[in-house]
């Protein structure tokens, strides 16, 4: 496997988020405080991801769902909607909810820009395809985030059961994101991770 990132992009990365994450720590705290009151606990949310097809990491983020032992998907879709919390739908329309993954990115588990870290099992299912996605370090934000999230959001709510989430998702989103992802491992630079860093930023800003 190709280097997921170079020592620039990682101490970029580093200083970026160390930056945001200070700037950023009252709305964190904040938000925190919101949750453990109107939600209780957890206030955060980890999920098992894959930083290249043989290494799992966990990624935090804020908790926007009642929680549902009986779980064992992490694709939200239509079928999951109405356990979003009146907060939760805040949370994920600003995508305040991923702000804890700035811990993510210091830990070396996320770059800013990359494809967006995917499931173990859909992983297995498609590891040739997961080969060359993950060739790219996982991030935050990236070209497949910014070009397809909101389409996939969209398929994915008229989803009514996980069997029905998982279809959509395996034969519309992920071929689309995975060709976003290669364009953007061939493209990529801190020119392009900056454009996509700034256009991230104006998304939720006009939200």
């Amino acid at each position: 496997m190709a280097r997921q990132i170079t020592p620039a992009k990682r101490l970029f990365d580093i200083i970026l988020a160390a930056l945001l994450a200070l700037l950023l720590a009252p709305v964190i705290v904040s938000i925190a405080i919101a949750l453990l009151i109107s939600q209780g606990r957890p206030v955060l949310f980890r999920s098992e991801r894959m930083k290249t097809p043989d290494q799992p990491f966990d990624l935090w983020k804020f908790r926007t769902m009642r929680p549902a032992p009986d779980d064992g998907t992490g694709v939200s879709g239509g079928d999951k909607t109405d356990r979003i919390t009146p907060l939760g739908h805040v949370l994920r329309r600003t995508r305040a909810d991923e702000l804890p993954q700035l811990y993510n990115i210091l830990r070396g588990d996320l770059s800013l820009v990359g494809p967006r870290p995917p499931l173990r099992s859909y992983v297995e299912r498609f590891p040739d395809l997961y080969a060359e996605v993950l060739q790219s370090r996982p991030g935050v934000t990236g070209l497949a985030t910014l070009v397809f999230a909101q389409h996939e959001a969209r398929l994915l709510a008229t989803a009514r059961t996980p069997a029905e989430t998982d279809a959509i998702y395996v034969r519309r989103c992920i071929p689309r994101k995975a060709r976003l992802d290669l364009i953007y491992a061939k493209r990529r630079s801190l020119l392009l991770d900056l454009r996509i860093i700034g256009q991230t930023l104006r998304l939720v800003l006009t939200r």
